[in-house]
């Protein structure tokens, strides 16, 4: 029969021994207990695999113990104090290089794992071991001494990422083609009148996720509409440069006035009392409401000031606007002159007003370009008036919405803002030109 185990050496006992050993098998501390027993049951003649089942070790474990008891007596079977382990260096920083890895680690745009790394050789280098590093930043010892040892081999360049391949392409070029050509040439079979990520995705095969990345690479929206006017006026180039230059350049000795009209304001009441914004939820408001009239405002925006000249009436005729022109003309200084910025409405070229002109020499007519009313500046003040005031209100009647408007006009006036225009005309006129460019070349 053969042989368990290994060939054990044979152990002899004297009874101070043994007794010595009876006395450890009941002490406190479990692996000293079990190495008494080993060794009795080694006297006893078992071999190393019984007398590791018995025990509960493995053989390799028994053998080690047999071997020590016969080598160095009951002493080799105590606890050793474990030597402690030598101190690593701190690790050798240049001040340059310290500056570096303290950007780098609290540099908002560094990577995460760059800004550990520099924290990890910035410790070392303060002399904390890598336990202590460790326990620190909410890493592993390993992590720790594999960037210290990798900044000590290659300095600042081996804490950045390596290159990675990364996984094989599994969308070829030809996919890719067939996906923007269908983007931009056809409309989906379902009679759509755009392409969503997976009625592309069920038309090419491809994922949804793999085609919201093409077109995002591309840079293509096809959910996105937005609206446009180009103007056909003849003038257009001419009068561009004429209020542009008014607004980077005014003239001496003047003031600039952009000067449009809000018409048919409604006089709105809601149905139900509006609820308050509470935590986790906005102000709401019925949306069918209730209309008490309307009324028209015109508005004069001083674009050095940013101050504003309000006057509401029930209509907007030449008469009306005639009636506004005289309250600029009392409110503006008499020693200056007065060029006003307007749109090609027809109540600002009736006769009636071209006779007022001829009476008030100061003043100067600046028209826009049809359908360019993004160049006059009141439009801006206007959209501020809806957005703060009116879009929220609520109003009972006209003569309310009148005193709403012009107590939140006055209330503006308190801290004029001026609104600054940057562009400059040819730059208006070179963006214009590359958007019909790009529109020309795609055939529309």
């Amino acid at each position: 029969m053969a042989r368990l185990g290994r060939p054990p050496i044979p152990v002899v006992l004297s009874d101070k021994q043994r007794r010595r050993l009876g006395s450890l098998t009941q002490e406190e501390d479990r692996r000293l207990a079990q190495r008494a027993q080993v060794v009795l049951d080694c006297a006893e003649g078992l071999s190393n695999i019984e007398i590791a089942s018995k025990v509960g070790v493995s053989a390799t474990t028994v053998w080690n113990w047999r071997r020590r008891f016969i080598e160095e007596g009951v002493g080799g079977l105590e606890n050793r104090k474990r030597r402690p382990k030598a101190r690593l260096k701190a690790l050798a920083v240049s001040e340059e290089q310290r500056k570096v890895l303290e950007r780098w680690s609290r540099r908002r745009r560094s990577s995460a794992g760059l800004a550990i790394r520099s924290k990890i050789v910035l410790f070392a280098a303060d002399g904390l071991s890598s336990s202590e590093t460790a326990k620190r930043l909410s890493c592993s010892v390993e992590m720790v001494r594999r960037w210290r040892h990798r900044f000590e081999s290659q300095g600042l360049t081996g804490l950045s990422d390596e290159y990675r391949e990364g996984r094989p392409r599994s969308v070829s070029d030809e996919q890719v083609e067939e996906v923007i050509t269908k983007t931009l040439e056809e409309l989906p079979a379902d009679g759509s009148t755009h392409w969503s990520t997976r009625s592309m995705s069920k038309e090419t095969g491809l994922s949804h996720m793999t085609i919201a990345r093409i077109w995002q690479s591309y840079g293509l929206k096809p959910h996105r509409f937005d609206s446009f006017k180009i103007s056909t006026d003849p003038n257009f180039v001419d009068k561009v440069h004429d209020v542009v230059g008014l607004y980077l350049n005014p003239p001496e000795r003047a003031v600039v006035l952009c000067v449009d009209e809000k018409t048919g304001i409604q006089a709105l009441d809601r149905t139900q009392p509006a609820f308050p914004i509470l935590p986790g939820s906005p102000a709401r408001a019925t949306h069918d409401y209730i209309r008490n009239g309307t009324i028209d405002l015109f508005a004069a925006l001083n674009v050095g000031t940013g101050e504003v000249i309000c006057r509401t009436d029930s209509q907007h005729r030449a008469v009306e606007f005639r009636k506004f022109l005289n309250l600029i003309a009392k409110q503006v200084p008499d020693d200056v002159d007065v060029h006003v910025i307007l749109d090609n409405a027809s109540t600002h070229k009736t006769p009636a007003i071209k006779r007022w002109l001829k009476r008030h020499p100061r003043f100067q007519f600046h028209f826009t370009p049809t359908s360019s009313s993004w160049l006059n500046l009141v439009e801006r003040w206007l959209a501020e008036l809806t957005t703060k005031k009116l879009k929220r209100s609520a109003h009972s009647g006209t003569e309310e919405l009148v005193n709403d408007i012009l107590a939140w006009a006055e209330l503006w006036n308190d801290e004029p803002k001026p609104f600054v225009w940057r562009k400059t005309a040819d730059e208006i006129l070179n963006s214009l030109r590359r958007y019909c460019q790009r529109i020309s070349v795609t055939g529309h």
